[in-house]
């Protein structure tokens, strides 16, 4: 029988509920129910059969996976929460239904092309390339020259 148990945080995750770190801390401060008692860290749950609550409310899975390509316009931080108080990504798309979170970074005085998902295994695909083998092209301009390079790992 196949064991279809996965970190309890990695599916508050997926779920919407927090941040994998944010989950982490929900879990640690007694939070966190599985089928009743209090999770601790390093448990495991089956999505399919356990039923997971977080301040006694119903854990369910997100129904559906969204990718949003979003013009990251400047002076907004690539953040899901920022302790500052600065505009962030995720207020350019708190509209949206779902939990969503940026796929890489763009420096705030930065502007362009950002991948905004619910789906933590495609952004982990896209920000671990070498767990992958995949190679990654970036292209940037500085004082109007055009600067090429290839790279692989993770970008900034």
């Amino acid at each position: 029988m196949k064991d279809n148990r996965i970190r309890l945080q990695k599916h508050l995750a997926e779920c919407g509920v927090a941040s994998r770190r944010k989950a982490e801390e929900l879990i640690e401060n007694g939070k966190v129910k599985v089928n009743g008692h209090v999770a601790v860290i390093g448990a495991k749950v089956d999505p399919k059969r356990d039923k997971v609550t977080v301040r006694g409310k119903a854990v369910v899975p997100v129904s559906e996976k969204v990718y949003i390509m979003l013009h990251k316009p400047r002076g907004y931080v690539t953040t899901a929460k920022d302790e500052l108080g600065r505009k962030n990504v995720c207020d350019l798309v708190k509209d949206a239904g779902v939990r969503l979170f940026p796929v890489g970074r763009l420096d705030r005085d930065s502007e362009g092309l950002l991948l905004m998902t619910n789906d933590g295994d495609f952004a982990n695909r896209l920000l671990l390339p070498c767990k992958q083998d995949l190679p990654r092209d970036r292209k940037g301009r500085c004082d109007g020259r055009k600067a090429d390079r290839t790279a692989r790992g993770n970008f900034a």
